[in-house]
């Protein structure tokens, strides 16, 4: 059995069956009643208004949207676009508990970068830009508040200022929302940059992101180590460096915070099959971060079983391991000992 598809395709097939149980399509397209929402009406005036604008140059917009369940939770849907402009950019958010653990977009991606500024969070720009922001909040399910934003046009569709709009998009929506939710935790600051750095390929010693402080010399030598591929450092809700062994071999390793980490737990529980020889380690996060999980996935063979490995090879995975998860748990402030 292929693991990841398998995975993937439960995934895709919950959310559609979640999205006909709510009666409407994920994202939203109008309220249950048919109507238009007002701009300042969609998702309950969590909306931030003033980046909606700015994405779309100053143009007459509207906001649709509506209210459902999402695994158990419930969950605002939202879409902005200009006003009589059927065929332009669409602006698209959810704001939802953390505890509703169907984790998607910049949340999930490995090679989101951390959205910075103060914020637990992630923003991509690999095709549609994307963002995700996680704000402690003790009274939704979860103890947090997930904010999730895209605009439906690639990115190099768009000028740096509106995929900026995009995670400022994300942002001010979780501010908005917070006040809403009468979340305590701490906000940060308004995005004036996003990092569209990417992965990055360097020797093990100098490594500068996600991957810095894991392989030690030692480790590099009995692994034999060639390079590793990292990506920005921060507080990205899902993080991933890879350490390579040669062109084709590489081991990988994977940060999960919040909803994020409650679907790969749960996926890997479901499927214990999917994950044949992998480790994994747990920290104990604040607020809305949970209980991270970390995750070394071994190189695999042609036939996709995980390459057997001698007790020396075990040993350094186990350190590797190790390594990526205090130096991921300390950058989010999770408590290591």
């Amino acid at each position: 059995m292929s693991p990841r598809p398998c995975r993937k395709h439960v995934v895709v097939a919950a959310v559609a069956a979640l999205a006909v149980a709510g009666g409407a399509l994920i994202w939203g397209i109008g309220n249950r009643d048919g109507s238009d929402n007002g701009l300042d009406d969609a998702c309950h005036g969590s909306v931030a208004v003033e980046e909606a604008r700015n994405f779309f140059d100053g143009a007459e917009l509207e906001g649709k949207g509506h209210t459902g369940e999402w695994v158990g939770h419930e969950t605002d849907w939202c879409s902005v676009r200009a006003e009589d402009d059927d065929r332009g950019a669409t602006l698209r958010l959810q704001i939802r508990p953390a505890a509703a653990h169907r984790s998607s977009g910049a949340a999930e991606e490995p090679g989101a970068a951390p959205i910075g500024h103060g914020w637990n969070g992630s923003v991509s720009v690999r095709d549609r830009p994307r963002a995700a922001v996680l704000v402690d909040c003790a009274p939704l399910a979860g103890k947090g508040l997930l904010v999730l934003t895209e605009a439906t046009r690639e990115a190099d569709e768009l000028t740096s200022d509106q995929i900026r709009d995009v995670a400022r998009l994300a942002t001010e929506t979780a501010r908005r929302a917070a006040e809403r939710f009468d979340c305590e935790g701490a906000l940060g600051k308004r995005p004036g940059t996003v990092d569209r750095t990417g992965v990055a390929t360097r020797p093990a010693a100098g490594a500068v992101a996600t991957c810095r402080d894991v392989v030690s010399p030692r480790n590099a030598r009995l692994a034999r180590v060639t390079t590793v591929d990292e990506y920005p450092a921060g507080r990205a809700l899902t993080e991933e460096c890879r350490v390579n062994r040669g062109e084709r071999d590489h081991v990988r390793l994977n940060a999960y915070y919040g909803p994020s980490a409650l679907q790969e737990k749960y996926l890997d529980d479901r499927y214990p099959g999917s994950v044949t020889g992998s480790r994994t380690r747990s920290y104990t996060c604040r607020g809305a971060l949970g209980t991270a999980y970390f995750k070394l996935t071994p190189p695999k063979r042609g036939d996709g079983r995980p390459a057997p490995a001698d007790a020396p090879t075990a040993e350094v995975f186990d350190e590797l391991l190790t390594a990526f998860a205090a130096s991921s748990a300390a950058r989010h402030g999770c408590p290591t000992t």
